[in-house]
């Protein structure tokens, strides 16, 4: 199985570069969807994180015949149910703004005390093969929102996700710092066995 090369199914300038950062140290090619050729939009219409992520890798890996990497993550409240959840990206509606999504959140938990503020980035990938075979993992990284945003780093929810153990939130983290405990990195990590898997067997 020729894994060297992964396409990963985004158009988000940010995700990719998280991504390219977490692969740096393998001998392994990663390309953005753009960069291959021009495909039709998936629509993610899924319940979950993983059927979103896996309908992306399947579809794209069908049509451009290569091993395709997609994922699909976001912001799981624990005083909302779950909520934003799936719908994280437009969860202030159309058209997709941070800055609506993280004031509708404000909004949301304005009666919470600290304590009730649990909350949790959540981040599913699926590596899917031109023939449908799709393996998978997930990571997750536990924090709380703050009252109000801190920090000018990363995008959508990272200013008002507050790590405790750093005392930081993820907007106030360098990328090194945050790549180091985010939910992709936990998700990439069980991702490099699962691909690290692939070419042992092609090698067997």
């Amino acid at each position: 199985m020729a894994t060297r090369r992964i396409i990963v199914a985004s158009h988000n300038a940010h995700k990719i570069k998280e991504i390219k950062e977490l692969v740096s140290q393998l001998d392994l090619e990663v390309v953005s969807l753009s960069e291959v050729g021009d495909y039709p939009p998936v629509v993610e219409d899924g319940d979950t994180f993983q059927d979103n992520a896996r309908k992306k890798a399947v579809e794209i890996a069908r049509l451009c015949g290569e091993y395709v990497l997609a994922d699909d993550s976001g912001l799981e409240v624990d005083a909302l149910g779950g909520a934003p959840g799936v719908h994280s990206a437009r969860f202030a509606g159309e058209p997709a703004s941070d800055r609506r999504n993280n004031e509708l959140l404000l909004e949301k938990l304005a009666d919470c005390p600290i304590e009730q503020r649990g909350a949790q980035f959540r981040c599913v990938m699926a590596l899917a093969a031109p023939d449908g075979q799709v393996e998978f993992s997930e990571g997750i990284c536990r924090g709380v929102i703050l009252f109000e945003p801190r920090g000018n780093s990363g995008f959508g929810y990272d200013p008002l996700f507050f790590v405790p153990e750093l005392g930081l939130t993820f907007a106030e983290l360098s990328s090194a710092e945050k790549n180091s405990i985010s939910h992709r990195f936990r998700a990439m990590q069980g991702m490099l066995k699962v691909i690290m898997g692939l070419e042992a067997e092609k090698s067997s």
